[in-house]
Order: structure tokens, then sequence, then C-alpha cells
């Protein structure tokens, strides 16, 4: 029952006490996240709103280990970045202070250099080959340097979408050309900036909640994302064109703190990969089949669909890359093993 009583009314406990209270509510506070009732505890933190799947796939995750390893886990999930905010959770999960998250290629590339191939537009082809890549070798020798150097473990590789553009006004964008001085909103990092230049437009930062607005007032000509957050975020309300890009087949790789998965037993181990693994593959089929459906929905809305040439936009994405400072930090070989991915 909420205490009530006023401030001012409540008796104050003495230096001494005051000290002795505060060391037991921390000593309470490092205890929880290893048991609670014998249970280890698994938190999870996700920007995910509950519509999204990449929300709905975490309860795949905590319905996967109550059955193989049932009472052996409590699994906590945070939605809409209510535990930590999108952004700080591999700070988080290498400081032990959070067990598992979603990260995208573009936070590890901050930390693991030679895994910004995998924000290069045109580097992945499709979904497909995105769970052929990281469940092969190169993906083996890409989540070991994370490992290596994050503190945190990849366990299973989930498919965001394939990010297309969204334009407010009908244009025709045929080649990298067409959208010279389109004001292409595009996250705030020095990455997705280049991405948005690599296309042809001016890259224009601004919050994704902000982009609504944006679009509707003309202070953005544009934005990218895949077609689902497109629906979600009801850009389609203030736009008026889809052209079909397929620059970047995006990835969300669920990650487990080091820490964490040193706690558990071997055993544990192979659940929690397993768990991770089967949420992955429920997202990745909702999210393909979601997507396939979605542009007959934009032309019921009224939105002009349109596909560029692609072999344009991919011969001027990739040049932008390889005669860039990114590409200098992977590893010789690197592109030319994914390319052969089939």
């Amino acid at each position: 029952m909420q205490d009530k009583t006023p401030f001012h009314d409540q008796q104050l406990p003495s230096p001494k006490r005051r000290h002795l209270l505060l060391a037991a509510a921390a000593l309470g506070a490092s205890a929880l996240p290893a048991l609670a009732q014998g249970k280890t505890v698994l938190r999870i933190s996700t920007p995910a709103v509950p519509d999204d799947w990449h929300a709905k796939m975490w309860t795949v995750f905590k319905d996967s280990l109550e059955k193989s390893a049932p009472g052996e886990f409590e699994v906590q999930i945070n939605l809409n970045a209510t535990l930590f905010k999108q952004g700080a959770e591999s700070a988080a999960m290498a400081r032990g202070n959070l067990e598992l998250a979603t990260l995208s290629a573009f936070d590890i590339a901050k930390f693991v250099p030679e895994f910004s191939v995998f924000t290069a537009g045109y580097m992945v082809r499709d979904p497909a080959q995105q769970q052929k890549i990281f469940q092969g070798p190169i993906g083996a020798e890409m989540f070991k340097a994370v490992a290596d150097k994050m503190d945190v473990t990849p366990l299973a590789t989930a498919y965001l979408g394939t990010r297309q553009l969204n334009l407010r006004e009908v244009r025709s964008v045929k080649t990298p050309a067409d959208l010279k001085g389109v004001k292409l909103r595009m996250p705030g990092s020095k990455e997705w900036l280049f991405l948005g230049e690599a296309l042809g437009a001016t890259a224009t930062p601004l919050a994704f909640g902000e982009v609504y607005l944006g679009l509707k007032t003309g202070t953005i000509d544009g934005q990218d994302n895949p077609l689902p957050s497109v629906r979600a975020a009801k850009f389609y309300e203030v736009t008026k064109q889809i052209v079909l890009t397929s620059h970047l087949v995006d990835s969300l790789f669920i990650t487990i703190s080091n820490k964490a998965l040193a706690a558990l037993t071997p055993a544990q181990r192979q659940k929690v990969m397993a768990a991770a693994q089967a949420t992955a593959q429920y997202n990745n089929e909702n999210r393909i089949k979601e997507e396939s459906q979605l542009l007959e929905f934009f032309r019921k809305e009224g939105l002009q669909v349109s596909t560029p040439d692609l072999d344009a936009f991919h011969k001027a994405v990739q040049q932008r890359y390889q005669n860039s400072d990114y590409a200098k930090a992977w590893p010789a070989g690197l592109v030319e093993r994914i390319n052969a991915v089939r």
C-alpha cells in the first residue's frame, strides 16, 4: 500500500541508521539481477513498441525458456526503452547491469570498426543471404570480435527489414543523380548520414519522433525505413511515393552480456541460445510476410510505388563505400566472401 504520509510528518532516520539502510538497499539491488526466488533473472531492454515484431519476439524467448528450462529463469521484458534508452544497451550489458538486448550493426560498428561492412548499402542482398552470412563462418568470426571488444555476445540475427525511400512528393527516380537536393532524413550518426549521401541525397539528421511532422511541413523531403516502419509510424499519411531502392537489408542482433553468459551452466547456455534462435526465426518469418503485403496497402492509400535502376544505385553506392575510410577497416577479402554467400 502506498504511504501517503506527508514528507514533513515522516520520522527521519538517524545518520547511522540511514547509512545502514542505504547499504542494505545497495546490497539488495546488486543481488537482484542474479537470482529471484532461486531463478536466474534475464532482463531485456528494447526500444520496440508492443505491436512491433521486435517486441513480440521476446515473448517467444520467454516462452521457449519456460518450456525448455521450467523454473530456472525469470525473463523480464522491458519495452519502449523504459529500462535503458536506445543506444545505451551495449554499455549497460558490458557493465553487467543488463542481460539481453538487440543491437544494430550501426551500434556495433562504433566499437568494432570492421562490422561497419554491414552498415554499407547493397552489401547484403536479401534476408535469406543475411541469415546464411551470420550463421556461417563470417558470422562466427564477426561475433567473436564483438564478444572480445564489447563484452557482449550476439546469439542470433533478427531481420529488421529492407530499407526503402519514402518521398513526400512524387518524382522520377532512376539513378542516384535524381535524388540531388532531396533532403533525406537519416538517423544522426555519421554512418547513417554517409549512407544517405551515397544514395545521392542531402542527408538530414532528424530524430525518429520528429519525422512525421518534418514530412508534413516540408522540413525534409523524404525518409528511409523498412516498409513496416512506414506503416507503423503512419508516414504514408504525409508522403506520396515509395521508391524501392532496397538499399539496406537491415539487421538486429539478439545479444547477451558476457557476464550473464558466463554465469550460466553449459546446459542453460544451450537453452538460451536455442531460445534466441527461435526468437529470431519468429521475427523473421513475420517480418518478411508483412513486407510482402505492404505494397498493396500503400497503393490503396494513394501512394505511387516505383522501382529505380537498381544496378545504377548499387554501383554508385558501392563505389562511395570502397573509396571511403570505412572500407579501410574491412578485413581483406571480406566483401568478396560476403558476395560469395549464396
